[in-house]
């Protein structure tokens, strides 16, 4: 590819918590790198998926939920992660669920119908759907809401339509070149990926309220020529939730380092040992210099 035929450019995957958006960025990807579970506010973070073919770069930006709850510095840290990006991409897909609509979606709208960017509509979760007669008023109304966007039916868990949703981002591109190596995936480092996959494991075996008291902190990433060792404390607020995120004599630690392991291997193609410990910061998630010194910056 060349300066002047390829495509490149920025694209921000954002919506209300829990519509798809990590599933779609890890399908487009054709690899894992967003984390997720059925729980809203998974993603923390702005992540960059980085896709590279023959004639185009696309660089996604997978967003926290955008939501109406405004309290605590971690939701105005995540809210703002998420609006931020809108305005710094040249195309926005806004994923809206097919079969539901809430405040948070029409407080999505609000913020992407100021954007300058080129807007998709990304209509998820199709395959849910019995009937795709029934889509029909899902879409006539969104048509009407964002009249100048592209409408696009997809299931980002099973991949229907997503090559259509590719082939419009990508003429949206300007033309330009690539900003990344070729075989790059994200702009974050190891040890960001690793602090991920560990707090989906805990997110995925805990109850309601404990995943969003929970943060996990790399004490140490060390690579070696056979394998890379691992040390992450997981910082809850409370000492009763410390006990439950280590479980009874330590078992749901146990399970959670032996599967992040697993993913973690796989993910670095390398065998992976891996100490977890808890500890208590009280607080953390309404206090803004401990956001910042656990990397929500």
């Amino acid at each position: 590819m060349t300066a002047e035929t390829n495509r490149c450019g920025f694209v921000a995957i954002v919506g209300r918590p829990n519509v798809g958006k990590s599933t779609l960025l890890n399908r487009l990807l054709g690899q894992k790198l967003s984390i997720t579970s059925r729980k809203p506010q998974t993603t923390r973070h702005r992540i960059l998926g980085i896709k590279t073919s023959e004639d185009a770069q696309v660089i996604y930006v997978d967003t926290p939920g955008l939501h109406n709850n405004r309290r605590g510095a971690l939701n105005k840290y995540m809210n703002r992660a998420a609006a931020d990006a809108i305005s710094d991409v040249q195309v926005v897909v806004w994923l809206v669920d097919a079969e539901r609509w809430t405040p948070d979606d029409e407080h999505v709208r609000e913020l992407v119908e100021q954007a300058s960017a080129k807007t998709i509509v990304a209509v998820n979760k199709i395959d849910t759907v019995k009937d795709r007669a029934e889509l029909l008023p899902t879409l006539e109304r969104l048509a009407a809401t964002v009249t100048d966007a592209e409408l696009i039916p997809i299931s980002a868990r099973n991949g229907d339509n997503v090559e259509r949703l590719e082939e419009v981002v990508s003429r949206f591109l300007p033309i330009g070149p690539a900003q990344f190596p070729e075989d790059q995936l994200t702009d974050r480092s190891s040890r960001f990926v690793a602090s991920e996959f560990i707090r989906e494991q805990f997110i995925n075996r805990l109850g309601q309220e404990v995943p969003y008291k929970l943060s996990v902190e790399i004490e140490y990433f060390e690579e070696r020529p056979e394998r890379i060792d691992i040390g992450a404390v997981v910082w809850v607020e409370r000492a009763s939730q410390k006990g439950i995120v280590v479980g009874k004599q330590g078992h749901l630690m146990k399970a959670v380092g032996t599967q992040a392991r697993h993913e973690l291997g796989r993910m670095f193609q390398t065998k992976v040992n891996l100490r977890l410990w808890a500890k208590v910061k009280a607080g953390w998630s309404n206090d803004q210099l401990a956001l910042r010194t656990l990397g929500y910056d």
